[in-house]
């Protein structure tokens, strides 16, 4: 048996260097970490061959003495804890005492600091036996690596290319960069600036560093309770994107990759989300550092939380809520979809209309949307849709009319044509009318108030045993659903009663999906994890069909009923129900004031 020796120091730094440090971007964040955790309002990083050949992190935080300089090199040194108490309530972003010690193992390491108010500023190389040597800095912390993996060639193999390493570097800069809007950040690239973020308000760092696009795109999200909070955005769910890396989420600041978060996000938008689209967020956890375990990965990319079902519970009925306030509850530029004819649709999110759809494009120059307004509000108050009246061209127009504005006409029985204070407004009214009756649905199946309508003549059709046998074996859950559901015989079926939400609809296709749900499922499932699932299939089949001919006062109650509905701009498959037109787009398609 070969003998048991202990492990040389540099050995067990290297291996310890092999967790800490994957490639470049990782020692980056450590660095910047660090920074942060100095209380600096100012970082500059300057890279070089995508961080392999240099990374340099130049501070204005606390600074560090000159005879701490070799203890901020040795494994497991720290300011940061002392206690087994202050690692269960680790407040700052870096802990564990060993970066700087894993980077010096696999790279050349050199840092320089002066601490405030001290008069001179000094530099310690990571070498065996090096002393300080004094050095020229304003009050603040240079660390500069070089040559990573210089002395482990094989790991060196592993990197990838230039550009790859630069965007991983990017990206960690941009990350930390979101949860302290309050501090500069500047990102220079083999010697050119790449991006310099001044001081600015929480929403001007996320458009800085997501994009205007998304932020225009997104909705603001505040919630809290008890030691619980979150703010941040989360995309409009018909803006979603098949980009599935558009999920930055903080915990007390610190970037993570959190399954329970993850799956929260995904419960929020599954009634909202199309096909395979990936919801984009930024959110901001906060809660007591006590209630999460923050020591849990190498990279400190995970965290444990004490109470994982409360922390899911919370941010998925805080996303529920924000992803269900009806049209009426947002603002003017809140529209699902819109069109811009410079700006195609991405993988990420569908970008906002011009900025001038959040101002009243209507005005006395346009008399036939004033005429038009005027006209709607007569019908709105109980006038005669099909009588004619005279409107004078200086007609004002409505800038408090609805979000959804007054309906225009109906487009091959398919599409509702409105017109609001914005633009032109097109509604599908298969896929609105489907998500009013099932919001309506689980409303009525929450408070046990599902209404029935009694048919005149019972709905017979032919059904094998085991369709009856369903019937039989279900009649109460049936019944709590609104359906009264009788056997004629041995070979069939007969609709006495259906849920009067959905009386437009057919009774018998409804009878049948419903049966073949609870044939599959049963009626455990079909009350817990697939019932949302299962009043989506009976809205669908309840909602008015295309082709159907609607009267303009009927159009316009469909359209007041869907600004009052939760999640209104998706149907319950996760398709848009309406989309706007500005008439700054209209204005490009016919060149007007060119």
């Amino acid at each position: 048996m070969p003998m048991i020796a202990c492990l040389p120091d540099l050995l067990i730094s290297q291996i310890a260097a092999g967790e800490v440090v994957e490639r470049p971007a990782s020692v980056l964040k450590e660095l910047l970490e660090n920074s942060l955790d100095a209380g600096s309002k100012a970082i500059q990083v300057h890279l070089e061959e995508g961080g392999v050949k240099l990374i340099r992190v130049t501070d204005d935080g606390c600074g560090i003495a000159r005879e701490q300089l070799a203890l901020a090199l040795t494994r497991h040194a720290t300011s940061k804890i002392i206690s087994l108490d202050d690692l269960e309530r680790v407040a700052t972003l870096g802990f564990r005492g060993e970066a700087l010690a894993s980077v010096a193992a696999v790279a050349r390491l050199a840092i320089s600091s002066r601490e405030r108010g001290a008069s001179q500023a000094w530099k310690l190389k990571a070498e065996a036996g090096a002393e300080p040597e004094p050095a020229a800095l304003m009050a603040g912390t240079v660390v500069e690596m070089r040559d990573l993996y210089f002395n482990t060639p094989a790991r060196r193999k592993f990197l990838k290319a230039e550009g790859t390493e630069f965007a991983h570097c990017a990206d960690a800069v941009k990350r930390l960069a979101l949860t302290r809007p309050d501090v500069a950040f500047n990102l220079t690239h083999n010697g050119r600036n790449l991006f310099q973020l001044p001081p600015a308000a929480s929403t001007r760092r996320i458009a800085d560093i997501l994009g205007d696009d998304f932020l225009a795109a997104a909705r603001p999200i505040t919630a809290a309770a008890g030691p619980l909070a979150i703010t941040g955005h989360v995309i409009d769910p018909t803006r979603a994107g098949q980009a599935r890396d558009g999920q930055v989420v903080f915990v007390n600041g610190r970037f993570v990759r959190d399954k329970v978060i993850a799956h929260a996000l995904r419960e929020a938008y599954r009634d909202v989300l199309h096909g395979s689209r990936q919801p984009a967020v930024c959110l901001f956890i906060t809660l007591d550092p006590a209630l999460v375990d923050v020591n849990v990965h190498p990279a400190k990319t995970e965290v444990r939380f004490r109470d994982s079902r409360a922390v899911h519970q919370f941010v998925f009925h805080a996303l529920q809520r924000t992803l269900a306030t009806p049209l009426q509850g947002q603002g003017p530029a809140m529209a699902p979809l819109a069109v811009d004819a410079e700006k195609p649709a991405n993988s990420g999110f569908s970008p906002d209309p011009p900025p001038l759809r959040h101002q009243s494009m209507l005005g006395v120059a346009e008399p036939a949307a004033a005429a038009y307004l005027a006209f709607a509000r007569a019908a709105r108050s109980g006038g005669d849709s099909t009588s004619t009246a005279q409107f004078s061209p200086s007609t004002a127009v409505d800038r408090d009319s609805p979000p959804l504005g007054y309906a225009l006409a109906q487009l091959h029985g398919i599409y509702i044509l409105a017109q609001n204070a914005h633009g032109l407004v097109l509604v599908d009214m298969h896929a609105a009318h489907e998500r009013i009756l099932y919001e309506k649905l689980k409303s009525a199946l929450d408070n046990r108030q599902i209404a029935t309508q009694a048919l005149l003549i019972p709905a017979v059709f032919s059904a094998d045993a085991l369709d009856i046998a369903a019937v039989e074996e279900h009649g109460a859950a049936l019944a709590d659903l609104g359906f009264a559901i009788a056997s004629l015989g041995p070979s069939q079926l007969g609709v006495r009663a259906i849920p009067a939400l959905l009386q437009s609809g057919d009774p018998v296709a409804l009878t049948r999906s419903l049966i073949a749900e609870l044939r599959e499922h049963g009626i455990t499932q079909l009350a817990t994890a697939r019932r949302n699932e299962l009043l989506a299939t009976m809205a669908c089949h309840g909602a008015v069909r295309a082709r159907r001919l609607l009267s303009i006062p009927e159009m316009n109650a469909l359209l007041r009923q869907l600004e009052e509905t939760a999640r209104a701009g998706q149907c319950n498959h996760g398709r848009p129900t309406w989309t706007e037109l500005p008439l700054a787009y209209l204005d490009k398609l016919f060149m007007r004031g060119q």
